[in-house]
């Protein structure tokens, strides 16, 4: 949700991010079965996409992520699916930074992971006007959590950026909003008509 440029962090800072990020990424692509490769590419794509239309906040940025739903459809798949997407946006478009992209990496992809093995339960439990509920709170909190993630390596790196950092966590909270409308409609919707996305039963039609 929001790209650290290089030469930003301090480098305990990003060594730090770095090696967490590396595990991260080694156990998404160890749990990542052949047949979720569809559905990993197709949200690494619109992650892609949508993070591009960024909007400058001090020394970070701010855009959509999408956290919580990725975390709610790929599980742990989500973080290999944010890393290829923050790799090619670096390389291609100079967005974020190739030193910085472990840090990013935490920051984007593993609040949404977390949260939504903390709701994977009541998400199985719920009608898909739950599930959208759920969905929603999850993105929300997805968002705070990337928030706080990005106030953290600003603060840990320089006591300079302590200004920056109430600027940048006041402008994750209409996002948050944002995320939570968009995030609960979808995932209802998937809980709907194809809630083996979110790992549900699939839906039986009764023969005619």
């Amino acid at each position: 949700m929001a790209h650290i440029p290089d030469g930003v962090l301090s480098l305990p800072v990003l060594l730090g991010g770095g090696v967490i990020a590396a595990g991260g990424l080694a156990l998404g692509v160890k749990r990542l079965d052949e047949t979720d490769i569809p559905k990993t590419a197709i949200l690494a794509s619109v992650f892609f996409v949508a993070s591009l239309v960024a909007v400058p906040i001090g020394p970070s940025s701010v855009h959509l992520l999408l956290g919580g739903l990725m975390g709610l459809v790929l599980g742990v798949g989500a973080i290999p699916a944010v890393f290829v997407g923050l790799l090619l946006q670096a390389a291609l478009f100079g967005f974020g930074g190739l030193g910085s992209l472990g840090v990013d990496v935490i920051d984007m992809a593993f609040p949404g992971v977390i949260l939504a093995a903390l709701a994977r339960p009541w998400l199985d439990a719920a009608s898909p006007a739950g599930a959208g509920v759920i969905g929603g709170v999850v993105a929300a909190l997805a968002v705070l959590g990337t928030a706080a993630g990005v106030s953290s390596a600003l603060a840990l790196s320089a006591a300079e950026y302590l200004p920056s950092v109430k600027i940048v966590a006041l402008t994750y909270l209409p996002l948050a909003a944002v995320e939570a409308v968009v995030t609960g409609f979808v995932v209802a919707f998937l809980a709907r008509v194809k809630p083996e996305v979110l790992g549900r039963p699939a839906v039986v039609e009764d023969a005619a």
